[in-house]
C-alpha cells in the first residue's frame, strides 16, 4: 500500500500551553476545517482527550456524506498527540500534531501519513490537492485566531 505524506509548520505568537489547550478541545477542529468539508462532530457531550479516546465525525467530500472515526493513539501534553483513522474515507490516515516552544511562541507541526484507494493516480488527481487545501485553510485559521 503506497503512503503519502503532508507536512505543515506554523509559528504562532502564543505560549505552548495556550496553543495546546486549544487543540485539546476536539470541538475546535470544526473551527480549523474549511466549510466546504461540511465537518460535524457526531460524538456527543464533552470529549475527554486522552490515549484511546474515540471521536466520530461526518464530512462531505465532493458532496458525498462520509462517516469518519478516529482514535487518539498518543497523548503527550503539551508536546504532541497522534490521531489515526479507524473508519473513514482513506485506506489509512495517521496525523501527528507537534507543539514546540520557539522564539517566544509555539511552532505547530502537522505530519499526516495517508493512503487512498486507487493509489498514486487517485492521490495525484484528487486527494493530494484536497488534503493540501484543507491544511492551507487550517494554517490560515490558526494565524487569524492566534496572531
Amino acid at each position: 500500500m503506497k503512503t503519502f505524506l503532508l507536512e505543515r509548520n506554523t509559528w504562532l505568537p502564543r505560549p505552548i500551553d495556550d496553543i495546546f489547550a486549544f487543540f485539546s478541545d476536539a470541538r475546535n477542529l470544526q473551527t480549523l476545517t474549511p466549510p466546504w468539508i461540511g465537518f460535524r462532530i457526531l460524538t456527543p457531550g464533552n470529549i475527554k482527550m486522552k490515549a484511546g479516546a474515540l471521536i466520530d465525525y461526518e464530512i462531505r467530500l465532493h458532496g458525498l456524506p462520509l462517516r469518519w472515526r478516529t482514535e487518539i493513539q498518543v497523548w503527550e501534553p503539551p508536546n504532541r498527540f497522534v490521531d489515526a483513522q479507524l473508519r473513514g474515507p482513506y485506506r489509512s490516515w495517521v496525523h501527528e500534531h507537534r507543539f514546540e516552544a520557539r522564539d517566544g511562541g509555539t511552532m505547530v507541526g502537522d505530519i499526516v501519513e495517508y493512503s487512498v484507494l486507487g493509489g498514486a493516480v487517485v492521490n495525484k488527481l484528487f486527494v493530494a490537492r484536497d488534503v493540501a487545501r484543507i491544511f492551507d485553510y487550517r494554517t490560515q485559521k490558526l494565524a487569524e485566531l492566534f496572531s
